[in-house]
């Protein structure tokens, strides 16, 4: 394996476990799923993921995360929106 595709992994890994984290978070109420960590926990470990396919694509895996980085993304505007 070559150091890229260990850091693809390691990336790819690192942001299963912040979708996880954050997944479980909202379901043992840690986190609110409208506030700033679940949502950047959730933007960032669905890119991570889709990063880590840049050597091996999964379409069904691909659309599972980008609409997960979008709603994650949805999520987050719509807070600084409201903050003004």
């Amino acid at each position: 394996m070559s150091p890229t595709d260990l850091l693809l992994n390691v990336g790819g890994v690192i942001g299963v476990a912040l979708v996880l984290l954050a997944y479980a978070g909202i379901h043992f109420d840690w986190f609110d799923p409208k506030r700033l960590s679940a949502l950047l926990m959730n933007l960032f470990g669905s890119l991570l993921i889709l990063l880590s396919m840049v050597r091996a694509f999964n379409f069904s895996a691909f659309l599972m995360e980008a609409t997960w980085a979008a709603m994650a993304l949805y999520g987050l505007i719509k807070l600084v929106l409201r903050r003004r």
